[in-house]
């Protein structure tokens, strides 16, 4: 039976903890990587929130593992990784593939509206 959407979404929030702002700046607070993995064009469209380092969701796997000359420095296995998008459903999806390439501790925020409504700043739009 093929895999559903739905049932990749069951298995990442089994598996990557949903968080709200407050949980959040906690651990960025405690050298966690804010990740936002909007496209570049939702970036424009509504800015980033401040502090985050941004890695698109189509480029995750080739920056997330250490064997390639596109690896990311900023991700490391075992700094944790709050992860965002625009409303959840990615960074959960990113989260679960983080988690199975070896990524110890990942966190899902839910979405950049979570972070502003939980009063988290961000840069204007571009």
């Amino acid at each position: 039976m093929p895999l559903s959407v739905k049932d990749m979404m069951e298995a990442a929030n089994q598996v990557v903890p949903r968080i709200d702002t407050s949980r959040a700046k906690e651990l960025i607070e405690q050298g966690a990587l804010l990740l936002d993995i909007r496209d570049a064009s939702e970036l424009e469209k509504s800015g980033r929130a401040v502090g985050s380092h941004h890695i698109s969701r189509g480029m995750l796997e080739f920056r997330a593992d250490p064997d390639l000359p596109s690896h990311d420095p900023e991700l490391q296995f075992d700094r944790p990784i709050v992860l965002h998008c625009a409303s959840g459903g990615r960074a959960a999806l990113a989260g679960k593939l983080l988690k199975d390439m070896g990524y110890q501790q990942v966190y899902n925020l839910g979405g950049l509206s979570d972070w502003v409504n939980g009063g988290g700043a961000v840069t204007a739009s571009g």
